[in-house]
């Protein structure tokens, strides 16, 4: 199964870029696992004055930009708030009944449109705090490494 995070906003060169190849390296790195890659898909930030307006259009651009028959997962603070084993055993679910491809998707700073909620078969989040979409980003990469450590029996996921 294909993995990969379709995002808001493209991040520039720094320490964010960089921890976000760290997380997406280790992930591709890993081996026997029915899992491949770790693909990014950037969608430029809609430049709507409104709000509503904003978040409807990178909605929009977010499932455009969904790879044909991709199942969707998304990041969105009024999702469930999951332990790493939880997310583990949604990507171990897909990959056993063959799903060919799963994509996380992080939306702008607006947040998600509903119709980008609605399509998804899952909605996480990693609390109520409000969190740079950048930084979420990251946190997803390094989610996902430590479902492909969980499943693999690596001792990287202390439980």
């Amino acid at each position: 199964m294909r993995l990969g995070i379709l995002c808001v906003g493209r991040l520039k060169a720094g320490p964010e870029r960089d921890l976000y190849a760290r997380y997406a390296a280790r992930v591709a790195a890993m081996r026997n696992l029915g899992l491949t890659g770790l693909d990014l898909l950037e969608i430029d930030e809609s430049r709507a004055r409104n709000p509503v307006e904003r978040m409807a259009q990178e909605g929009e651009s977010l499932l455009a930009a969904l790879p044909a028959g991709a199942k969707l997962t998304v990041f969105d603070e009024r999702g469930t708030s999951a332990s790493s084993s939880d997310f583990a055993a949604l990507v171990e679910s897909e990959r056993d009944r063959g799903t060919k491809s799963l994509w996380f998707a992080i939306g702008g700073s607006e947040g998600l449109a509903p119709v980008v909620r609605e399509k998804a078969g899952a909605v996480f989040s990693f609390g109520r705090m409000t969190l740079p979409h950048q930084i979420v980003r990251i946190l997803v990469a390094e989610q996902i490494y430590r479902a492909t450590t969980i499943l693999s029996g690596h001792p990287y996921h202390r439980a």
